[in-house]
């Protein structure tokens, strides 16, 4: 049986994880679209901002961190994050550079794999 108190922290990443989509998704297309930039840069840039306000918003409340030592947790949060990053980029390149699906399509898809990779993960090893 899964504990319920497992299944609460996994919705209140889910809803974190909703508002990392929108900074995301934001920022992602403010740098692909309007600033010209890349769009696998445009990617990263946009997944790191939303890595940091999830790291932020689950510290204080999904997992109630108190942690003192802020810095090593968040170094181990953005380090799942960025493999989180290399499966979320993978994904992309393999729907949108070799399948032709849309890009942005394709990032839905890929943030969904992700947000159970990052979920497993900062429940273990980060939080």
């Amino acid at each position: 049986m899964i504990d319920k108190t497992l299944i609460l922290k996994f919705l209140k990443f889910s809803v974190v994880g909703f508002s990392g989509t929108a900074v995301d998704f934001g920022v992602t297309w403010l740098c692909k679209e309007k600033l010209g930039l890349n769009k696998y840069l445009s990617n990263s840039l946009g997944f790191i901002l939303a890595a940091t306000n999830n790291y932020i918003w689950n510290r204080v409340w999904t997992f109630q961190s108190t942690n003192s030592n802020i810095s090593a947790e968040y170094g181990k949060f953005f380090l799942v994050s960025l493999a989180g990053l290399g499966i979320n980029n993978l994904i992309i390149y393999l729907l949108h550079g070799k399948l032709n699906l849309n890009f942005y399509l394709s990032k839905v898809f890929a943030i969904g794999v992700v947000m159970f990779w990052n979920f497993t993960m900062n429940y273990f090893f980060t939080f």
